[in-house]
């Protein structure tokens, strides 16, 4: 058995892309040995801002000899049927074929191939440099004179077969068995048999930690360590820990100073300033868990004099930047967010749905509308919503396009506005993401719904819809922001008064004209202003929600044909429904059901049933005793239903449909619906139509599965 060591060496790769990069060439070699016949042991991967690594253990000297029996076509068949087999089989003549005999099919042709295992040493060679000119990198370049693609110049590929170098090139650079360590602390070359002698070489006079795990777990122990030391607290940035673990093939964390009058900028600014230019951490303070004037870089050097020069030279860096947000800070101060909110007329939002002045218009109109149902005040959503989105000029969000909301917010609260509204204006955008935290406050509540639902209804209406995998607009994340933030406050809203207040509802099709605007329609018919396919997408919005705290599809389906519209209630009567069904009472009176709903199906395709179709009780009593309790229980549990599901009891409302269990398994063991007499008949059908009829009042029963 032999184990292969593989290196793809180059220039350096973005931090962003090493991870699938590693991923994806582990892939591809596994694939390739399988694809050969080459069974392995273990295949483990490691990458790092130069090199991409691979170890395959348990490799044979070659692939096993293989035969094959390859069927022909039928003796006497045309010759270009007997070309093309030969041709494929590899045959030089029809005499090296065997002649076999089917009862059915007759005589045909097969030919036994007889393949010879390939060294394990010419498949890798064979391969690799297929993977190498195949791989796809997100982004990649050309170089010199050659034509390979690759992420960053290659310099090295390492490539060794129980010790020995697999021989071949790839646009002229030949494989090897030399490799480079750290450009400073121990750059080689070094020389290597397999890897165990590669990672030993690099990991101590290469002074390079081969893999992800090994890199974030130095990172992490060294910044507990400063921190630990000067009394600070890491602010955990799961993200840029996973970026700088790509950047330095032998982390060393410094801890480095700011000037403290920095700290007079908004923290985000700071942050997002060490973050996104220099990639350093932020640290606050243990005892009072503010910002504190201290950053941490990780270098990727071990400097002599402990990093004091490396700290200073950072912090120098990150003066230059935070001078820069002062400066934006300062220069937007000085102009209120009223006037910063004129400038939105100037910049587009969609076409069809004018500025992003017009859409903030709307969202007030709507905030307005909305805040009753919230417990907002009006007059303080609206205001929210007009400056909303006047940060977006702003110089700091020009230059920090996520600080979108935070600034508004900073902005607001120096101009004196309500502490309120300042909230709504950070606090709309929200959520952003599954992990994202929605807005609980009235107003903060109120303006995110309308900026939600104006987006939602303004692209319904100029029939700008998600389509497969496609959502530009980030639609999906939109009503799937509604539903979030309207369960998890528990907003009594009425979907479809919400959408018809949009003054962007019209019936969905292209606005004519260029410059056309949407303007409100007034309809007391929804769907003759609204395209209720906006009402199924909400539906699946809610479907993936409940979905994930373990509720059945179906059952949102079957209480959405209700017509309800209120999301919260929709979830309660799901809830309620989904743990009736999983009760012996809820599984027998769902099987019921479907035998009356099947008997009526069944009815109906011969004929429409009569629209007056009604129990005649004077027959009923001239009937079995089962059909007098079914028709009895009927009466009482319509009566009984409608108290709970006024006061909105769910559990109450499917306690007493549970009470028509017996009657009705009774009715179908002992009852003839199809009687002869069709006076009896028309009278028991209409005896499961009330059943089906009763359900109904609390879902559709139809769509439930099972």
């Amino acid at each position: 058995m032999a184990d292969l060591l593989l290196e793809i060496f180059c220039e350096e790769i973005p931090a962003r892309m090493q991870a699938k990069a590693e991923a994806d060439l582990g892939k591809a070699l596994g694939d390739a040995l399988k694809a050969a016949g080459l069974a392995f042991d273990a295949l483990e991967t490691a990458s790092g801002p130069r090199r991409l690594s691979v170890n395959v253990t348990g490799l044979p000297v070659k692939s096993a000899d293989v035969s094959e029996e390859r069927k022909g076509p039928k003796v006497g068949s045309p010759e270009q049927a007997i070309a093309g087999f030969l041709k494929g089989a590899g045959l030089t003549s029809i005499d090296l074929a065997e002649v076999r005999s089917d009862p059915k099919k007759g005589d045909f042709y097969v030919a036994m191939l007889d393949r010879p295992g390939r060294l394990t040493a010419d498949v890798v060679a064979e391969a690799v440099p297929a993977i190498i000119r195949g791989f796809h990198w997100p982004k990649s370049m050309r170089w010199g004179t050659g034509e390979l693609r690759w992420v960053r110049p290659l310099q090295r590929i390492v490539c060794v077969l129980d010790g020995e170098i697999v021989p071949f090139d790839v646009d002229g650079l030949a494989s090897g068995n030399e490799t480079e360590g750290h450009r400073v602390h121990g750059r080689g070359p070094f020389t290597v048999t397999g890897w165990a002698d590669y990672s030993e070489q690099l990991e101590g006079k290469g002074h390079v930690r081969l893999t992800r795990d090994a890199r974030r777990e130095v990172i992490a122990r060294g910044i507990a360590d400063v921190c630990a030391k000067a009394g600070l607290t890491w602010v955990e940035d799961p993200g840029l820990l996973e970026e700088v673990t790509g950047l330095a093939e032998w982390p060393v964390v410094v801890l480095g100073d700011m000037d403290p009058d920095f700290l007079e900028l908004p923290p985000e600014v700071i942050t997002l300033s060490m973050r996104t230019h220099q990639k350093y951490f932020a640290v606050t303070d243990k005892k009072t868990g503010k910002l504190a004037p201290h950053f941490i870089v990780v270098a990727n050097i071990d400097a002599s004099d402990g990093g004091k020069q490396i700290a200073a030279g950072n912090a120098r860096v990150l003066s230059a930047r935070l001078e820069d947000g002062r400066f934006f800070w300062e220069k937007d101060k000085a102009t209120p967010l009223d006037e910063m909110a004129k400038k939105l007329s100037t910049i587009a939002f969609k076409e069809e749905l004018g500025s992003l002045g017009d859409k903030v218009e709307r969202v007030a109109a709507l905030a307005r509308e909305l805040a009753p149902a919230v417990g907002a005040d009006p007059d303080l959503a609206e205001r929210a919503a007009r400056l909303c989105k006047a940060d977006l000029v702003s110089e700091m969000v020009g230059e920090f396009p996520e600080l979108q909301g935070v600034m508004g917010r900073y902005y607001a609260l120096e101009a004196g506005e309500p502490a309120r509204v300042a909230d709504a204006i950070c606090d709309h955008y929200k959520p952003q993401g599954p992990s994202d935290a929605v807005p609980t406050d009235p107003v903060s509540i109120t303006v995110a719904l309308a900026d939600k639902l104006d987006t939602l209804v303004g692209f319904w209406a100029i029939d700008e819809k998600p389509t497969g995998s496609k959502d530009p607009f980030a639609l999906r994340r939109a009503a799937l922001g509604v539903v979030r933030i309207v369960l998890e406050n528990e907003v009594r809203l009425k979907l479809k008064d919400a959408i018809l207040a949009s003054p962007s509802a019209v019936k969905s099709k292209p606005v004519e004209g260029k410059a056309a605007t949407v303007k409100a329609a007034v309809s007391k018919a929804f769907d003759a202003v609204v395209d209720p396919t906006l009402l199924s997408f909400f539906a699946d919005r809610l479907k993936q929600v409940l979905r994930d705290q373990g509720q059945r599809h179906d059952l949102i389906d079957a209480v959405f044909a209700l017509g309800e519209d209120d999301l919260v209630l929709i979830t309660r009567r799901v809830e309620a429904l989904g743990a009736f069904l999983e009760s012996e009472d809820g599984t027998t009176l769902l099987a019921g059901y479907k035998r009356a709903a099947n008997i009526l199906k069944a009815e109906e395709k011969k004929g429409a049933l009569p629209e007056d179709l009604c129990v005649d009780a004077a027959l009923i009593r001239k009937g079995p005793k089962q059909e007098q309790a079914l028709h009895a229980a009927l009466t009482n549990v319509r009566g009984a239903i409608e108290a709970p599901l006024k006061a909105e009891d769910f559990a109450g409302a499917m306690g007493e449909l549970a009470k028509l269990r017996a009657p009705v398994d009774a009715f179908f063991d002992c009852v003839m619906v199809n009687d002869e007499d069709a006076a009896v008949r028309a009278n028991r059908l209409a005896l499961l139509t009330d059943v089906r009829a009763t359900l109904h009042q609390v879902a559709d029963f139809s769509l439930i599965e099972g």
